[in-house]
């Protein structure tokens, strides 16, 4: 296996104008948008064998110039729907919570929805299994799981919820194995998990956090007075 790049890794996006033939109103944004669209559509329909840059560019409705001109490989591809999945999930709670307008009730029921959402978790798999054979996709893989953690932290902390490094990797561990959970089975008891989950974030976690500082305090010694 080739050695390990850095672990900083983000699809590059091109410069100069788009390809001739674009006829688009504005062509960096929208061909690059429908390209994402189909194949996250793709992934999340059949998985990661139907990635393939003919079908990409049949759902697209986009000639193969443009695809390889914004992702020259299937990697570049794959990265850039993990990347815009993500974006998508976190900048509107985001938004809301530079505005004071994100609320524990709202966190809890948007993270509900996406456990349950099947299409992000096919598109989780299809980059795992896929970082098993390229170590550049594991290393954005890595690069991914922090900036997730990150924007989680920022939400965590618009809402006073424990945002320290240790709460933020167990709630996102919960986010994804519950979400995990769900897509294998899709039944009643995998979609009342996906509710205990995102409340159990927003909700049991800070109270968690305040009883174990509490003990903490309680267990400090205490010196006798001398007599």
């Amino acid at each position: 296996m080739a050695a390990r790049t850095a672990a900083r890794y983000s699809v590059a996006r091109p410069t100069t104008g788009a390809p001739a033939g674009n006829t688009g109103q504005d062509p960096l944004s929208d061909a690059r948008t429908r390209i994402l669209d189909a194949a996250a559509e793709l992934l999340a329909e059949h998985g990661l064998r139907s990635l393939t840059q003919p079908r990409v560019c049949k759902k697209s409705g986009l000639r193969q110039s443009h695809l390889t001109y914004y992702f020259p490989t299937r990697r570049d591809l794959m990265i850039g729907v993990a990347q815009r999945s993500m974006e998508t999930l976190s900048q509107p709670l985001l938004a809301k919570a530079s505005t004071g307008r994100l609320n524990a009730a709202t966190l809890a029921r948007t993270l509900g929805k996406e456990l349950a959402d099947r299409s992000r978790v096919r598109i989780m798999i299809g980059l795992i299994s896929a970082a098993e054979d390229d170590p550049v996709i594991a290393d954005a893989l890595c690069d991914l799981i922090t900036r997730i953690r990150g924007k989680l932290s920022a939400l965590f902390k618009a809402l006073e919820i424990p945002h320290d490094t240790d709460s933020v990797a167990l709630a996102h561990a919960l986010l994804v194995g519950t979400a995990m959970l769900h897509h294998a089975r899709v039944n009643a008891d995998a979609r009342r998990e996906v509710g205990l989950a995102s409340q159990f974030i927003v909700n049991r976690l800070p109270m968690l956090h305040t009883r174990s500082s509490t003990r903490k305090v309680g267990k400090t010694p205490i010196r006798k007075a001398r007599k």
